[in-house]
């Protein structure tokens, strides 16, 4: 996507797009704008053809959802907003162009909604939303009140959106077509640089040039943030701090500036000490595990240092951090199966959370159900997601999700099954959705962990494995379905 198309951010506000219709309102971007809207009390309407969960919250707030794509649904419209999911010859934006409505990208219409607060943007090829999320808590713990819109609905909170009183905007931004460089931000944090979206950047020097783009256009009375244990993140602090921009960064490497020490990670969450300019923060605990997530708080603990907000602030948020839905997700326990469900699809963030799922499944065996997201992403990286795949006693492998994506002869899970290195016997390509629990639940045995991961759909399935589960169970004469702890004893929401 070619930026220079868009309106630059700070020329509308929320209030000047009138009556808003989003195409494809059921996403979690589109749903969480939906949802700031509806809470600053402007009209909204949306269109979408599946039932996802976010759209009764949005319903109940006023929203209008239409469940099917017509011309009708832009009837008394003023702004018409699209994702970079939606082609441009959807029928509600050929009309909508047609009529002459105001069209705006999801990022425009974000960048509308900033206007005149000073934004925290986070960035990153992963773990951008649960470190949005983790800045989000702590800004709220220091009672600044922030308005935000993340990726995901923080678990417990159940909203991926606020329409805050405060001066902040905590904002995800999204590097996979070039949308983010149309936010001005105060703050730009930079979770990781690794190759992904190559079919918008070609290359990563071309990637990592667009961060650098993305960096430079934070406000010069603001900072960034960066991982010093990221090459990536490391280098881009170089260029940057070469240039006189203020970069500040965190990890375990020696010359971080906030440096992480004595990091430990168990079932039952991670902590590490912290230190900044010769002062200690003390000890950091989250009550999520994984060392990915030790490193995302880090940020987190960070910008609310610099942001001169209290160090106690951020040590009570990140120590009831609830996790993020759909990042290791805990979804329940059947016949003695634990369930869980991941976002990850990119081989670096997979394999972390395949590692983290290790330590909570113990001396069980861990089962991955994966659906790929983006047939680009599974042929260039096929090697990489076929080795953090094997990291599984068992896979189950559906279709690649490619929406508008042509497959090829030889392309999608056809081509990933035979490249992940498990016995066959340990491994199987299921070609219909229906068919998934069932196979699960004839592989799954008491103490094992399930995890449902990838592409978004698949989050939908679950509560199906859970039921499927439950079912087997039942017809053995008894069921069990974990509604408090995990058989160890760990919280029952993971994040």
């Amino acid at each position: 996507m070619n930026t220079a198309q868009f309106t630059p951010a700070g020329t509308m506000t929320a209030e000047d797009l009138g009556r808003i219709h989003l195409i494809g309102v059921g996403g979690v971007g589109m749903s969480g704008l939906a949802r700031l809207f509806l809470t600053r009390g402007l009209p909204v309407s949306g269109s979408e053809l599946r039932e996802w969960p976010s759209l009764a919250g949005l319903r109940a707030l006023g929203g209008t959802i239409h469940s099917s794509h017509e011309a009708s649904n832009l009837d008394g419209v003023d702004t018409v907003v699209y994702s970079s999911a939606i082609p441009q010859d959807h029928l509600e934006l050929v009309e909508a162009r047609r009529r002459g409505l105001r069209v705006l990208h999801r990022s425009e219409a974000l960048a509308a909604a900033m206007t005149g607060r000073r934004t925290v943007a986070v960035a990153g090829t992963h773990g951008k939303t649960t470190t949005t999320s983790m800045v989000t808590m702590v800004l709220q713990q220091a009672g600044t009140d922030p308005s935000f819109v993340i990726g995901g609905e923080i678990s417990e909170v159940g909203s991926g959106a606020h329409h805050g009183t405060g001066e902040y905007f905590v904002v995800e931004a999204d590097e996979s077509d070039r949308s983010f460089l149309i936010y001005r931000p105060f703050v730009s944090v930079i979770t990781n640089i690794e190759a992904d979206h190559l079919n918008t950047y070609g290359d990563l020097a071309t990637l990592e040039a667009a961060f650098a783009e993305f960096a430079r256009l934070t406000d010069p009375e603001g900072f960034i943030v960066t991982c010093a244990d990221d090459p990536g993140g490391r280098r881009l602090a170089e260029t940057l701090r070469a240039e006189g921009r203020l970069v500040w960064t965190y990890g375990e490497a020696p010359d971080a500036d906030l440096r992480l020490s004595g990091m430990a990670s168990s079932a039952r969450g991670v902590r590490y000490l912290a230190e900044i300019e010769g002062r200690s923060l003390g000890e950091i605990r989250l009550p999520v595990p994984g060392r990915h997530m030790g490193l995302n708080s880090a940020s987190a603990v960070l910008t609310a240092y610099l942001l001169g907000l209290p160090v106690e602030a951020a040590e009570a948020a990140l120590g009831a951090f609830p996790g993020v839905r759909r990042r290791f997700e805990r979804k329940g326990v059947a016949d003695g199966v634990l369930v869980y469900d991941e976002y990850a699809y990119h081989p670096t963030s997979m394999s972390l959370a395949l590692q983290t799922l290790r330590e909570v499944a113990g001396e069980g065996r861990l089962i991955v159900v994966f659906q790929p997201y983006r047939l680009y992403r599974t042929r260039d990286l096929q090697a990489e997601i076929a080795a953090a795949l094997a990291i599984a006693d068992e896979l189950v492998l559906l279709e690649v999700f490619g929406p508008g994506e042509l497959r090829q002869p030889g392309e999608g899970a056809a081509a990933l099954i035979e490249a992940v290195p498990l016995p066959a016997d340990r491994k199987v390509f299921v070609e219909a959705w229906d068919d998934v629990p069932a196979e699960v639940a004839r592989r799954a045995r008491t103490g094992d962990v399930v995890v449902t991961m990838g592409a978004p759909p698949i989050s939908l399935l679950g509560d199906q494995l859970l039921d499927a589960l439950l079912a087997r169970a039942g017809a053995a004469g008894g069921a069990a379905l974990g509604t408090g702890v995990d058989p160890d004893g760990a919280p029952a929401t993971a994040g």
